[in-house]
């Protein structure tokens, strides 16, 4: 009889030890999946709203970016600011359905002249144009010389590398709504992470 009455707070024991195992399970289970969801309610909003990953495809911006550089790019601070001349930006081309990279040489507004090896814009800050610093560009290429009037809602885009980019010398003014950004960071290669890269305001 005693033997029974010891074997009962034994079974009862181990009874509790397997609740309480499984028990504990299954809340570490949940605190991992409430973490999960707490990560990701932080992270999508800020990947399609905030920051975009880019890589950079092609030569057409070299020297200042290189094939297969990474980028973080800003989604918001053209929300509330416009898009300043000499600043890079990533742009939806929509009638190649992709992302390209280039540099805002001219504002809405303006008039644009390329004439050999330069960029001369009008506006009315300078009704007699004025020659850009392009002390950017290592390989400088003649342009054949053309003349491009903005509307008040587009902008004239140039890769850095002249030689090899298409452009808006080929496909016109850029629409203010297919900009998406300009890059914040670059952070490959590892070598090369920078802040604000390929910045120059002209």
């Amino acid at each position: 009889m005693s033997e029974e009455k010891e074997k009962i707070p034994e079974e009862a024991n181990k009874m509790a030890e397997e609740h309480f195992s499984h028990k504990h399970k299954e809340d570490s289970w949940w605190d991992i999946a409430k973490f999960a969801l707490t990560v990701i309610a932080i992270i999508l909003p800020i990947r399609f709203y905030v920051i975009q990953p880019f890589m950079v495809s092609g030569p057409s911006m070299v020297p200042t970016f290189e094939d297969k550089d990474y980028l973080l790019v800003d989604e918001i601070s053209y929300h509330f600011q416009r898009p300043a001349r000499g600043e890079i930006i990533v742009f939806w081309r929509g009638e190649e359905k992709k992302y390209l990279i280039k540099r805002i040489v001219g504002l809405p507004g303006e008039t644009i002249i390329l004439d050999g090896e330069n960029v001369t814009v009008i506006n009315t800050e300078h009704p007699e144009g004025l020659l850009l610093d392009q002390s950017y560009i290592h390989n400088k290429v003649q342009m054949q010389k053309q003349t491009y009037t903005l509307d008040d809602s587009h902008y004239f885009v140039l890769g850095d590398n002249r030689s090899v980019s298409y452009d808006s010398r080929g496909w016109g003014a850029l629409p203010a709504d297919e900009i998406v950004g300009r890059p914040i960071f670059r952070l490959y290669p590892f070598n090369m992470i920078t802040v604000w890269p390929g910045e120059h305001l002209l």
